[in-house]
């Protein structure tokens, strides 16, 4: 294989598993309801089909990344597609809410695998002067799949909901095939600590402790004695997981980080956000199906603006932050998220009006998406040591899929047992408005001057070095 023939496959493998592993965090949402009707269970139960996905990644995604660095990109990113693309088939044939609750966590750990890896591995076959694109290509791929999500998601659950499970199957095993024949071997570092797995198994115990207390407690009652034992679990897990990640040689999380004033603002804020996102996401797309009893396919139509809009403000941020600095973005694209929610407290209602009830909406959190997320994660990283970037930029990943997680559990508690619950939803969007104004106030921290934030980055001990780069063969 050529040189550049095999510089393309690189792209193409990396993109298109990178382009996979996002759209799971979208097109799930539409089928929701397909699988309450064809396997049963609660919304309460339905929830874990998100939140075990969100979760884990977000308890996987450093520690795979540092495994990537010690034992190989290629090796680690080829396990993470061969996990994904099998859970994937499991999550389609799934019997059960339970089996499927357990495929989808699985699936995440092979996403997490495949994601950071997948990055380096496309850097480090490209030359140095064209890492900028390939990383804005990379992360175009992630707008791409939110755009495709829902839409494609409508499709396929007209036909049944596992096919949004089976379309990954084609992608994942090409990518494979592929990847084992155009990507290049890198022997790791040996120097690379092995990460603190333990720490991510405390991690994912009091968070998804935390989630499922605030998704039983409707059903169970807030005094009772389970939701007490699995809050008394969550406290217990996440105290247990900040002690690790103090004493630890190689931390999950480097504590030590939030040091950073700007840096820990960005990961407030970031939380925040994801909180007021995750209700918003899943919120919108129950409510057409739910309430005004759209079909799946008219449901992705008409939350499609919304992801759209994401590219579109994502690619204006730049020459806003260039000109008022990081915190005014952020601030307003916050502001637009909350302005989204409270337009549907104020007209939203049981008779369909998409026109003058979801669309703006939609097309309001899309613009604060795209101006919010991607701010507050350069705004993070750019307030640290540039040997610390990797670290920082997963430390702030993590926040927005624990923030995710919340946000449904959030709504999934004030939406409770009660199908067609108006006065839930209403709550629920209330609420997310509440944390996106949180969000907005955090974000006014993160700095309004993006050269001087550069300039001004502390000398934190332990440096990272950079990545190697990979041989590439043929070359």
């Amino acid at each position: 294989m050529g040189r550049r023939a095999q510089l393309i496959s690189v792209v193409v493998v990396a993109i298109a598993a990178t382009f996979m592993a996002n759209l799971d965090l979208w097109i799930v949402n539409v089928a929701l309801v397909g699988m309450q009707r064809s396997l049963g269970g609660s919304l309460a139960d339905l929830s874990w089909v998100l939140n075990a996905y969100a979760v884990t990644l977000a308890a996987l995604l450093i520690p795979a990344g540092r495994l990537g660095d010690r034992f190989g990109h290629r090796r680690v990113f080829l396990g993470g597609i061969a996990v994904f693309t099998i859970a994937s088939l499991v999550c389609a044939v799934a019997p059960s809410v339970p089996v499927l609750v357990v495929a989808r966590a699985v699936q995440a750990a092979g996403a997490a695998a495949l994601l950071p890896t997948s990055l380096a591995l496309l850097l480090g076959a490209v030359d140095a002067g064209r890492r900028m694109t390939a990383t804005r290509g990379w992360s175009a791929a992630g707008g791409l799949a939110a755009v495709a999500g829902p839409l494609l998601g409508g499709l396929l659950v007209d036909l049944s909901w596992r096919w949004v499970f089976v379309v990954n199957l084609p992608v994942g095993v090409l990518a494979w095939v592929l990847g084992r024949r155009a990507l290049a071997h890198d022997r790791g570092r040996a120097d690379e600590p092995v990460p603190d797995l333990l720490g991510s198994v405390l991690l994912v115990v009091g968070m998804g402790a935390l989630t499922g207390a605030l998704v039983q407690a409707p059903t169970w009652g807030w005094t009772d004695p389970r939701t007490i034992g699995v809050l008394v679990v969550a406290v217990a897990g996440t105290l247990m997981f900040v002690l690790r990640c103090r004493h630890h040689p190689a931390p999950l999380l480097e504590l030590s980080l939030l040091r950073v004033r700007r840096f820990a603002t960005a990961n407030v804020a970031m939380v925040l956000f994801s909180v007021s996102f995750g209700i918003m996401l899943l919120s919108n797309s129950l409510w057409c199906q739910d309430v005004w009893h759209y079909s799946p396919l008219q449901t992705g139509l008409a939350m499609a603006p919304g992801p759209a809009m994401v590219p579109i403000a994502t690619a204006l941020t730049t020459r806003l932050v260039h000109r008022l600095g990081p915190a005014p973005v952020a601030v307003l694209g916050s502001l637009f998220l909350a302005v989204s929610q409270l337009w549907r407290v104020l007209v939203a209602g049981p008779e369909p009006s998409y026109l003058h009830d979801l669309l703006p909406s939609m097309l309001a959190s899309g613009i604060g998406v795209g101006l919010a997320l991607g701010t507050l994660i350069a705004a993070g990283v750019t307030a640290l040591p540039e040997g610390r970037s990797g670290t920082g930029s997963a430390f702030l990943n993590s926040g927005r899929q624990v923030g995710s997680a919340l946000g449904i559990a959030v709504l999934v508690t004030l939406l409770g047992p009660v199908s067609g619950n108006v006065h839930g939803y209403l709550a629920g969007w209330a609420v997310g408005a509440v944390f996106a104004v949180g969000a907005a106030i955090a974000s006014l921290g993160v700095g309004r001057n993006t050269a001087r934030a550069t300039a001004d980055r502390p000398a934190l001990p332990l440096v990272e070095e950079p990545a190697r780069r990979p041989r590439v063969r043929g070359a």
